[in-house]
């Protein structure tokens, strides 16, 4: 069965489109609310499936957050990301259950195994990256196992250890039994993970052609695999790459010292991989679409479909020829590119007769 393109869009920078060329040290945690909320609202105007909760010491809670911006809302739901090592899978469970009884069932989950060792240890955790994956493919299968309510669970394993486990709080939905996870990562271990347990993998976008044999096993575990991608999308071609070189304009060279020196803190394989093409190659263009001249500037995530409304039409359907099925971006300003989105290329796929 040919599955429906869902896009999804991250809440991170509301309020403060260029967050990501500040030092993280300098990051307020504290929610710009009327920002999100208008974000969300917008969103569910777009039809964007659900919006990116991120979590990290520059951030709030963002279980609260989600909760807050539930109420706020009608059908958008919250993809709320969790890191392993932070909470016990059980408590975690019962937290997630308890959202969905008050959200009507609007929450899915994406797994963080983490990217700055630095950052980890601030909450107490000291794993490598792949004792960190490790540690994720248990917390993933404790879940799996509560959700699917085939009686008590029981897990010994190297990081947790289960014994007659209970909740009687159930996951609540109109439309499923459990909320979908989503796991984030280009390493080996990631596409592993993801097709044992997870819904859908995110990974760094590449050209087509590059991408398809690294994501072959996870859809032949009939899982599915999204971008985590930006996006740049205007009526030509012309208004979209200047709107994608003003951007080096508005942030300054400063910014690339502070990209810089995250980097060499951070161990996530899809980082340095994205981090390494905007520095080695030649063109900041890998495809006639896929443009890394934000990465230096704003990180890895800034990686970025580039182009007019026609061509990203293309690129996704491109894209979808090789099994890509989902989309998570983030836009400068978001609700900007939301609405170019939803208003000029979402028709044309769907005038292409794709499923949206």
């Amino acid at each position: 069965m040919e599955k429906r393109l869902r896009f999804h869009w991250s809440l991170s920078q509301a309020g403060d489109t260029f967050r990501k060329s500040q030092s993280l040290n300098t990051q307020s945690g504290l929610a710009n609310i009327e920002a999100q909320i208008a974000l969300c609202q917008r969103a569910e105007e777009c039809g964007i499936d659900s919006m990116l909760m991120a979590i990290g010491f520059t951030r709030p809670d963002p279980m609260l957050l989600s909760l807050m911006l539930g109420q706020k809302t009608e059908k958008i739901k919250f993809l709320v990301a969790v890191r392993p090592g932070l909470i016990s899978p059980t408590l975690f469970v019962q937290q997630i259950n308890t959202l969905s009884c008050l959200l009507n069932g609007r929450v899915h989950i994406n797994i963080v195994s983490g990217r700055s060792p630095q950052e980890h240890r601030y909450y107490g955790d000291f794993l490598n990256h792949d004792e960190r994956y490790q540690r994720t493919a248990e917390f993933m299968a404790i879940c799996n196992a509560f959700w699917q309510q085939e009686g008590e669970v029981n897990f010994k394993g190297k990081f947790y250890q289960i014994e007659n486990g209970k909740i009687n709080t159930p996951f609540v939905s109109p439309e499923t039994s459990k909320p979908e996870f989503f796991l984030g990562g280009n390493s080996d271990s990631a596409a592993e993970i993801a097709g044992k347990y997870a819904d859908c993998l995110w990974r760094f976008p590449d050209a087509p052609e590059k991408l398809q044999p690294q994501i072959q096993t996870v859809l032949e575990c009939g899982k599915e695999v999204g971008l985590l991608v930006s996006l740049i999308t205007r009526p030509t071609q012309e208004e979209a790459e200047a709107a994608a070189q003003a951007i080096a304009v508005r942030v300054g060279d400063k910014a690339k010292e502070v990209i810089r020196e995250f980097n060499k803190q951070s161990d996530s394989e899809g980082y340095q991989s994205v981090f390494a093409l905007s520095e080695k190659e030649q063109s900041p263009w890998l495809t006639p679409y896929l443009w890394t001249g934000a990465v230096p500037y704003l990180g890895p995530p800034a990686i970025a479909l580039v182009g007019s409304y026609e061509k990203i039409a293309t690129a996704i359907i491109e894209y979808k020829a090789i099994g890509i099925s989902q989309y998570l971006f983030m836009g400068w300003p978001d609700i900007e590119e939301m609405t170019h989105l939803a208003k000029g290329v979402i028709p044309l796929l769907r005038k292409s007769g794709v499923s949206c």
